[in-house]
Parts: structure tokens; C-alpha cells; sequence
């Protein structure tokens, strides 16, 4: 079927070459930092624009990436979710690392101590526009881009003021605010959710504050973001198809779970530009902190952890001669980072479990970073029909680990488990070093006035998350892992006129030294994996008055090594919760400058449950209803009806080692109104 949809895909695309377009400028920050026109960027960029933002108006940053062809986040209970760009849903103690998500170009964590649900950690709800970067990241970006990047644009300063009221069902209300007065600005929200299943629900606030100031040749932008996160979390339901039982999906077989999260950035970016140069330099802080509990786990452990980070980034951006520029700079960082593990009741169920995790305390270490990266990039433009672009950036991270219990995997007094051993194992202080090369390569080529095509190479990588190295289980006292690294090579067109603009990119990567925890229960990284797909996005204004929208992937990514698992070798097997067919279509009516409605179709096809492929979630279609209305220059009132069908969906399926299916069963129909006032 790749195939099929791939060869349609590009006689389409042939076709639309051909169009007539005039040249649309959007400016975009996730490529280089620095202020570029979205159509220099070689590669495939996308822009969830402040337009969009306001009409989908989410709690939840997965119904506004929705939009984004590669991108494919599951989400979770609350604010939480699992991310996937041009990827399969990467799990696992470093499954964030795949991604790289920042805030006004600021990587939301340090390096090697990602979080599957960071993004929850920025203003997404307040954010001017949302950057993405498909696949792998330029130069500039470094340890964790190796699918793709998004960027959290924080609102800049502005006259207008704005006060949002929304409400909704399960308890849900919002409050949104903006504001301004001479350089400084402020943005924020308080939101209360109830949860639509038992004993659950949210509490979150973030606020975001903007200054600017500007002389002569020197401007500094400065930006503070503080979040809260107070979580009531409900677990999985089990059992084949459970989420279309009425009957269970309200269920919540962990009342006691929760999730609490603090975390602050403060960054200021000062830019000296002369005629044909200019230096960029940001320094910038970052602290964080979460415990929640691992209600997934056996004994329900909680983990308290944090970091604090300080570093700064420097870029020189700098005209050689005519059409040749040069970026050059370093990123230098140093965290420090903890981690606690603990159990304050005895396992319950099976004897072996009860033997093997006990009560009291499981882990507890610290963890000194360091990172350094040089890099320099470099544009050029040949002549008017072709561009191309290159660079390299070598990064150097160490960790510097202390132990704080006894070393191996004894209870915390020294006494042994039974049944052979603890489950957790501690290893011995020490210190780990990872060197890693990146680059990139890339040529554009423009077809005519209207369209453009691209092809690119890169290579990315990720150190080893501190969890994968000193979070071990079983008799694992010590790992050799390797970073991860991924070659990939992109085709693209693009191309806009009056009524149509569209972008097409067809993508092959390869992954190697894959972390993953093996039948052993060691962390290993000698996993192999590819990925292959195809990515639509197009928009077309059928007349004044109706539009539609397209976001639309057809991938497949598999595994490469020969793992046996249950008796059966994993190797070309679709890898777990990794859909060949996911997007979204919006069709909007526009009667009037001042009313709108958008009716999206989002789909999802069906995935696999387990490396094996020998369990399968079948896959869901959902339709959402958004309107507005403008009353006055002063007023705005807005509806949205998610899931109008009230179809029964899984957010998230999988299927665990105990032989059972689980869901995060999907939201039923649910309606949120709101209104804006503006002065």
C-alpha cells in the first residue's frame, strides 16, 4: 500500500508543479534560530500558526500537532502523552531522546534527561506559533534531534490585551490572559479539568513574560516561563477491546496515582548586528522538578526527580561574499540532576513480585552533566535556481554519577531479596563520556517562480539517558552503551499559489545502536531499526468561502535486528504502536469575515501491540466541530465539540509482558465554549 499511496502522491504532486504562485512569507526560528524565511529552509518545516492555535484553542498540545503531517503524539490521561515524530510512539526510560522539544529555541531539559510528557513543561496554550522540524535537526541543535524538533514560539510583546473565559464538561474551565504595557509583556492560563474518568483531573498554570529593548545595533529579548502541574492520573483499562465497554471506560484502577510538576526557564537573547555580520548570544537558566507515581509498576513506586541547568548558546551569522553565509558558534551547558526512587507499602500480588521489589527505598543518585558543542554552518546561494547548505557540530557530554545507597541490588539496609536477587540494581559511582559527530548536507532547487524541490542528508545521534545508564534492573551492574545514531535521507517539492500551496516529502532513515531493554532486562544498545514514509501537507481555498486542509502520512518504520522474542525473530516486523497511516482533513466555511467553522476528520489506523506483531489495535476515525464568531472588535465567542460521533477510541493500546491488552480509553463527546475580549 506505501507504494500505492506513494506513487499517487508524487503524480499529484508533478501536477501541482506546474501552478502559477506568488511568493508567501512566514518567518521561523527552529532551522537556525535566528529569524528565516520559512521557504529558504531546506528541509521540511511546518507551522501550527497563531491563527490555528486560537481556532482549535487546546487542552492538550496533541489537538493542535494533530495538524502536523510526521507528527503523531498519543495521548495520555491528563496532560500527559507519548511522542512520535516520523517515528514510531518511542516508550522506555530514553524514548524521549528521539525528539528534541523546546521553548523560544531553548531545549525545554538538558540533554540526557529528557521527559516523555515534557512538552506539558511550556506555554503551548498561550504559544504565537508552534515550529516543527521533521526528521533530523540541523547542526544547531545537537544530542536528541534525531526524528525532529518543536519549537514553542512564546507570544511577543503586543498592544492588544486579551482576557479568555472557557468552559466546558467534567468541570473543565479556563482562564487566558494577555497583556502589555511600554517592553513588557505577559501571557498565561489557570486551567481546572475534572477528568472525565474517576478520580481525575488537572490543575495547571503557566505564565510566560516577554522584554524587549533595542538601540542602535544591539537588541536583547529576554523571556521568563514558570509552569505548575497538579495531576490526578487514571491508569489503563484492561482486557481485550475494553475501551468500547461503556462500563469500564470511566474506570480508574489507580485512584492514587498523581503527577506534580514545577518548572521555570529564563533566557535573554542579545543580538549585535553590523553590516554583513551578526552575533547572537543567549545565555539562559532552567530548574524543574516532578514526583509522581508509577502507578504502571508493581508496588506503585514514587519517583521524585529535578534538574537544574545553566548554559549558553552563541551564534555568529556572517556574509562571506554575495549568497555565501556562514553560521559558527558553541553551546555550552552544565546540569545537576537527581533522582529517588521509593515504596512505602509491600508489593501486592504474585510471590515472586513480593519477593523481588521491596518496600523502602529503590534508587537515589545524583548526577553532575557537562556539554559542549561546537558547529558551524554554512549557505550558499549558487544562483538563482539552486541553494545549497552544510554543516557540522561535534558534542561533548559527560556525566558524573554518585550513588547515594549501597551499591547493587540489595533492599536499602543490604539485605538480599529472594527469589534470586531485587528487581533494581544500583550501580557504582563513576563517570561516562559520550563524543558524537552531526551533519548535514542539503541542495534546493527551484522549479520555477512557483515551486521548489529539496533533497537532504543529515546524521543525528543521542547520548544514553542518565536513566538507561544508572536506573538498572536484575544482575545488571554496569552498562557499555553507545549513542544512538541516525543517517536519513529526505526528498521534497513545495510549492503555493492564490488558492493552493502544498508540501511533499518522501524520507528513508536508519537507526543504529538502538537502546532497549533486552529478555535479560540489561540496557543494551545494539537495536537496529529503519524508517520510510511519505508526508502530504496541503491547503486549498476552494472558493471565498469554504477551504480545505490536509495532513496526511504513510510510513512504515521496522525493525532490523534479529531479536527473538517469544520464539519468534523480530527482524522486518512493524515496530509497536507504529501506524502506516495517520492524518487529519479540515474543511472550513467562512461566510463572513467575522464567522467560521471548521469540521476536522481525524484518522488513525490500526498499529501493533508488541514487537511479535501477533496483537493489533484496529485503529479509530474521529470528527471535530469548531466554530466562531467575532461579535465585535472587542469580543469573540467560540464552540468546539471534540469527538462529535461520541465514537468509542483508544488514545493509546498495548499489550504488556503479563499477556493482557490495555487502553487508555479515548474522551467521549465532550463541548467547550469560551469567549475573548480584546482592548
Amino acid at each position: 500500500m506505501l507504494n500505492k499511496v506513494g506513487t499517487s502522491l508524487l503524480l499529484s504532486a508533478a501536477v501541482l508543479t506546474n501552478s502559477a504562485v506568488a511568493n508567501i512569507d512566514e518567518i521561523v526560528t527552529v532551522a537556525t534560530r535566528a529569524e528565516a524565511d520559512i521557504a529558504q529552509v531546506i528541509g521540511s518545516v511546518s507551522v501550527v500558526d497563531e491563527k490555528a492555535l486560537k481556532l482549535v484553542s487546546h487542552a492538550h498540545v496533541q489537538q493542535a500537532l494533530s495538524r502536523v503531517a510526521g507528527v503523531n503524539l498519543h495521548r495520555g490521561n491528563g496532560q500527559e502523552y507519548l511522542p512520535a515524530v516520523r517515528s514510531p510512539v518511542l516508550t522506555g526510560a530514553g524514548g524521549c531522546g528521539g525528539f528534541l522539544m523546546q521553548e523560544d529555541g531553548i531545549p525545554l531539559r538538558a540533554a540526557g534527561f529528557c521527559n516523555i510528557n515534557e512538552l506539558f513543561e511550556a506555554n503551548t496554550e498561550m504559544a504565537q506559533r508552534i515550529e516543527v522540524l521533521r526528521g533530523t535537526g540541523t547542526v544547531l541543535h545537537g544530542s536528541n534531534a534525531m526524528h525532529g524538533v518543536i519549537n514553542i514560539v512564546t507570544p511577543e510583546i503586543s498592544e492588544q490585551r486579551n482576557l479568555g473565559l472557557e468552559i466546558g464538561g467534567n468541570d473543565y474551565s479556563r482562564v487566558k490572559f494577555k497583556s502589555a504595557r511600554d517592553n513588557l509583556g505577559i501571557a498565561g492560563h489557570f486551567t481546572r479539568d475534572g477528568g472525565y474518568r474517576d478520580e481525575s483531573g488537572f490543575d495547571q498554570q503557566k505564565v510566560s513574560l516577554r522584554h524587549a529593548y533595542k538601540s542602535d545595533d544591539l537588541k536583547i529579548d529576554s523571556g521568563i516561563t514558570v509552569t505548575n502541574l497538579n495531576q490526578e492520573t487514571a491508569s489503563f483499562i484492561e482486557g481485550l477491546d475494553a475501551y468500547k465497554d461503556d462500563s469500564q471506560i470511566k474506570l480508574n484502577l489507580n485512584p492514587e496515582a498523581y503527577r506534580d510538576v514545577r518548572s521555570a526557564r529564563a533566557w535573554s537573547r542579545m543580538s549585535k548586528s553590523e553590516q554583513n555580520y551578526q552575533l547572537i548570544v543567549t545565555p539562559y537558566i532552567r530548574y524543574s522538578q516532578m514526583d509522581f507515581l508509577q502507578h504502571f509498576l508493581p508496588g506503585d513506586p514514587l519517583e521524585e526527580n529535578g534538574q537544574k541547568s545553566l548554559g549558553v548558546q552563541v551564534g555568529y551569522y556572517r556574509t562571506l561574499s554575495q549568497g555565501v553565509n556562514v553560521i559558527g558558534g558553541v553551546d555550552v551547558e552544565v546540569t545537576e540532576a537527581y533522582l529517588k526512587q521509593s515504596q512505602d507499602a509491600p508489593t501486592r500480588g504474585p510471590s515472586f513480585l513480593q519477593e523481588t521489589i521491596p518496600q523502602g527505598q529503590h534508587y537515589d543518585y545524583q548526577v553532575d552533566a557537562r556539554l559542549a558543542a561546537p558547529f558551524i554552518h554554512m549557505d550558499w546561494a549558487v544562483n538563482d535556481q539552486l541553494s545549497l547548505s552544510g554543516g557540522v557540530r561535534f558534542e561533548s557530554v559527560s556525566y558524573d554519577y554518585s550513588n547515594n545507597m549501597l551499591t547493587g541490588r540489595t533492599r536499602a539496609d543490604g539485605t538480599e531479596c529472594g527469589r534470586g536477587g531485587c528487581r533494581y540494581s544500583r550501580p557504582a559511582s563513576g563517570k561516562d563520556d559520550f563524543n558524537n559527530w552531526s551533519s548535514n548536507l542539503g541542495a534546493k532547487f527551484n522549479l520555477s517562480e512557483s515551486s521548489s524541490a529539496f533533497v537532504r542528508l543529515a546524521r543525528g545521534f543521542r547520548a544514553p539517558q542518565a536513566t538507561e545508564l544508572y536506573r538498572l534492573q536484575r544482575a545488571q551492574q554496569i552498562t557499555d552503551l553507545d549513542s544512538e545514531s541516525i543517517d536519513s535521507v529526505e526528498l521534497g517539492i513545495a510549492g503555493y499559489n492564490q488558492s493552493l500551496s502544498y508540501k511533499l516529502a518522501v524520507y528513508h532513515m536508519e537507526k543504529d545502536n538502538v537502546i532497549f531493554r533486552d529478555s535479560s532486562f540489561f540496557n543494551v544498545s545494539d537495536g537496529n531499526t529503519e524508517h520510510q514514509g511519505i508526508e502530504l501537507e496541503l491547503d486549498y481555498e476552494i472558493n471565498s468561502t469554504w477551504s480545505l486542509g490536509v495532513s496526511a502520512t504513510q510510513a512504515r518504520h521496522t525493525y532490523l535486528n534479529s531479536t527473538v522474542l517469544g520464539g519468534v525473530s523480530i527482524r522486518g516486523n512493524d515496530i509497536d504502536t507504529a501506524p502506516r497511516l495517520f492524518g487529519s482533513a479540515r474543511l472550513a466555511w467562512t461566510p463572513a469575515d467575522n464567522k467560521s467553522l471548521e469540521l476536522e476528520w481525524q484518522a488513525m489506523g490500526s498499529y501493533y501491540l508488541n514487537p511479535e506483531n501477533l496483537h493489533r489495535y484496529e485503529g479509530h476515525d474521529l470528527i471535530h466541530l469548531r466554530a466562531g464568531w467575532t461579535v465585535s472588535q472587542s469580543m469573540r465567542v467560540f464552540a468546539n465539540i471534540s469527538n462529535l460521533t461520541d465514537e468509542h477510541y483508544a488514545e493509546r493500546a498495548d499489550y504488556t509482558s503479563f499477556s493482557q491488552e490495555r487502553y487508555f480509553p479515548g474522551m467521549p463527546r465532550s463541548l467547550q465554549v469560551g469567549m475573548e475580549w480584546s482592548w
